[in-house]
């Protein structure tokens, strides 16, 4: 009897696989009918293009499904267009038919962008041709591939082209070096002479008069080549016998007639006089010198005889240079002008006659030390005499090139002559005294000719004060008086500025003065009372408060304290209620705790608010006041101005920041789920923000049960389809997709232990929603 069993289970397992294979596991019902096994397009509820990879486009989806699948194991049909269509191109283009054709028909439409892509764009004469023109072979479906290069198509034409012959001229292959792809014609080349260019008498149509063979290449570009003749005929001048180069460009241009022609003679540029003779070459190039390149440039070579023939002076006796450009310019000899810059000749050094200095006919021997010429001058001045003041005998260490010798200056920069100096600048006798000598043995400090003046001072007695016996300390050059003292040390500004010394310095010996305000003031400190100021322990330095202007207005630093806004007032004692300012407390509950006791909206006190004012309020005014409420960020929809809707009473401090302090009443009352029987917590943000209940979020799959990935994802549109209850701790699993056939199920747990069909079992077994 069990051999029976196990025969007809194995009979029923059989029937129940699938002949068309392991791979298909959908529905039956997805493409037959109960009716029959025949499939029936109108009610054929297969998606191809979803759940195989072969979409059925165009005529694919008009056929019946044997044309494809030959076989009742449909995945054996292969998805390359090969697998089910013959080509008929014989491997010439590829097995990928979608490259040309489309699953609408087997019409070609793009053929210029197949051509692009392989390199070959059909341009020109290439656009009007048959595909069989160029790929020709036994059949017009084969298209063998041809080579991109022109030659691979055009051989012949190449080979059998003689005007010119592009063979023996050794022309590229690449026709588009002279062609354009996008002519019709052959005829319309366009051949780039750049390596010789065409211009003006080279501009000509017909190549055989340059190339005079079929080689073209053979052409030499040298100008020789062909104007040999022309260069040989050549007599103005003569191009052989000068032995000019044959390169005709050196002087010439492509221009017709050969002129104008143009000699570079930069290095030898032909102004003045010689710019006259420039059309009269052998007027330098003389034949004595052979060539033209033999041609002496330099002055003497044309000009020696011009040089030694001159008198006026005599140019070889005074050891001139022989390069005339030093004194003369190419235009003529004369004006001839010399570069006396060794010695400037101005002012009564500018006269024309050179021998009133050059006294012999060698100019070279004249010295350029003034006592050369000035000796006896120097020697003859007596006021002041320049021999016993030990004077220099270089002229211009006073003197100028001035006739007659003056202005003179003497360079006193060592000592400048301002002032009352200045008016006796003339009289050197008079600091210069015989009693010191020469004149650089005379003293420069003041004291050295002023120290009389200095001890006998009394007002101030100078000896006394200490003052400094260099006079500029307070003087000037121009008198005693006025006189001016630096008293930076202390400065003198209004109350200060005043003209009468004594009134600080009551004693003979100004340096006795203290700079100190109280040694001057304190009878000033003591006696002021609006303030009281030894009270109120002030400094003793007046300058803390007053300025120099006056004891009126005084102002005192109170950076300690910024007096701002509601702070700014006049009055002190408003806040200083004592005569010792520094009693004054800094605390704002020291003048404002019956401000704080009285506040009863909201409370201060009940609610545990801090007596620092300044944590809620400016100096502006009691209101607006801001308070911190970080600790509980006021967004969205607890962004509201009425405290007292969660503050329900006058401690603020009792507010709880629980979720459920507010929203209780919310909790209980929710339907939809039942937020009390689903056992939610009461934390509101676990699933809401303060944007509102809704939209609310809920981590299922960290949580519970991934239903946002894995084999759930996208299998549920609403939480009912699964928690069929108000209470969402309960749900079901067998109520939806291929759960729901308890047959199914039992045959595909058939032997499993503890298998019950059963929502909660299923969790148990699949937690993770996974086999």
């Amino acid at each position: 009897m069990s051999s029976i069993i196990l025969v007809v289970f194995a009979s029923m397992q059989l029937l129940a696989q699938s002949p068309h294979g392991k791979e298909l596991t959908v529905d039956c019902a997805q493409c037959h009918t109960s009716e029959s096994w025949n499939v029936n397009i109108q009610t054929l509820k297969f998606n191809h293009n979803e759940l195989t990879d072969f979409n059925l486009e165009g005529t694919h989806s008009e056929i019946n499904c044997k044309e494809c699948h030959t076989t009742l194991i449909f995945e054996e049909v292969q998805n390359q267009c090969i697998s089910c269509h013959t080509d008929m191109h014989s491997a010439s283009v590829g097995n990928d038919c979608a490259r040309c054709h489309t699953a609408q028909n087997w019409n070609v439409d793009n053929i210029p962008e197949l051509h692009e892509q392989n390199g070959f764009p059909l341009i020109g004469a290439h656009t009007s041709l048959n595909c069989v023109e160029c790929h020709t072979s036994e059949t017009n479906l084969r298209f063998d591939k041809l080579g991109n290069e022109c030659v691979n198509c055009h051989q012949s034409d190449f080979n059998e082209t003689i005007n010119p012959n592009h063979t023996i001229a050794d022309f590229s292959l690449n026709c588009t070096e002279c062609h354009s792809a996008f002519d019709t014609t052959w005829s319309l080349g366009d051949f780039n002479h750049d390596k010789f260019p065409l211009t003006l008498g080279h501009d000509i149509q017909e190549c055989k008069q340059c190339h005079k063979t079929n080689n073209f290449s053979d052409t030499s570009p040298e100008c020789i080549t062909c104007h040999q003749n022309d260069f040989n005929n050549s007599e103005i001048p003569n191009h052989t016998n000068a032995q000019f180069s044959t390169d005709c460009i050196t002087c010439h241009t492509t221009n017709p007639d050969w002129t104008p022609a143009n000699w570079n003679h930069d290095f030898y540029a032909l102004n003045g006089a010689h710019a006259e003779i420039s059309d009269d070459c052998v007027a330098c190039h003389k034949p004595k010198y052979g060539t033209y390149d033999n041609t002496p440039t330099d002055c003497v070579g044309c000009h020696l005889e011009d040089f030694n023939s001159t008198t006026e002076p005599n140019h070889s006796a005074s050891n001139f240079s022989t390069d005339c450009t030093y004194c003369h310019t190419e235009n003529s000899w004369t004006p001839s002008t010399f570069n006396h810059d060794s010695f400037p000749l101005t002012l009564g050094h500018d006269i024309d006659g050179c021998t009133q200095c050059h006294t012999t006919s060698n100019y070279a021997d004249a010295s350029p030390e003034c006592v050369s010429c000035h000796l006896n001058d120097f020697n003859n001045s007596e006021i002041p005499n320049h021999t016993n003041a030990q004077f220099s005998t270089d002229c211009i260490t006073c003197h100028t090139t001035n006739p007659d010798w003056t202005p003179a200056n003497w360079n006193h920069d060592f000592y400048a002559l301002n002032g009352a100096h200045a008016e006796i600048s003339d009289d050197c006798v008079a600091c210069h005294k015989p009693k010191y000598g020469t004149y650089d043995n005379t003293p420069t400090d003041c004291v050295g000719c002023h120290l009389e003046d200095f001890n006998s001072t009394t007002e101030p007695n100078h000896s006394a004060s200490n003052f400094s016996t260099d006079c500029t300390y307070c003087h000037t050059e121009n008198s005693w008086t006025p006189s001016t003292f630096n008293h930076d040390s202390f400065p003198l500004t209004l109350g200060h500025d005043i003209d009468d010394c004594t009134q600080c310095h009551t004693t003979s010996n100004y340096s006795d003065t203290s700079s100190e305000c109280v040694s001057c003031h304190l009878n000033d400190f003591n006696t002021t009372s609006d303030p009281d100021h030894q009270n109120a322990g002030f400094s003793t330095e007046c300058n803390a408060c007053h300025t120099t202007g006056g004891w009126t207005p005084a102002t005192f630093d109170h950076d300690f304290f910024p007096l701002t806004l509601g702070h700014d007032i006049n009055d002190c004692k408003q806040c200083h209620t004592t005569s010792n300012y520094a009693d004054a407390s800094s605390e704002c509950v020291s003048c404002h705790l019956n401000d704080f006791n009285t506040t009863s909206d909201p409370d201060h006190q009940s609610a545990g608010f801090s007596t620092e004012c300044t944590a809620c309020h400016t100096t502006g005014g009691w209101t607006p006041a801001t308070f911190d409420h970080d600790f509980f960020p006021l967004t969205l929809g607890h962004d509201i101005n009425d405290c007292k809707q969660c503050h329900i009473t006058n401690n603020y401090a009792d507010a709880s920041p629980e979720c459920v302090s507010c929203h209780l009443n919310d909790f209980n009352t929710t339907s939809d789920p039942d937020h009390q029987s689903a056992g939610f917590s009461t934390e509101c943000n676990a699933c809401h923000t303060t944007g509102g209940w809704t939209p609310a979020t809920f981590d299922h799959d960290s949580q519970y049960f991934p239903i946002y990935s894995g084999k759930h994802q996208g299998e549920w549109d609403k939480c009912t389809d699964c928690h069929t209850t108000n209470n969402y701790a309960t749900f079901s699993c067998i109520d939806c997709h291929e759960h729901s056939n308890k047959a199914e199920v039992d045959s595909d747990h058939r032997g499993e232990n503890g298998y019950v069909y059963e929502s909660n079992a299923c969790y148990r077994c699949h937690p993770d929603g996974r086999d």
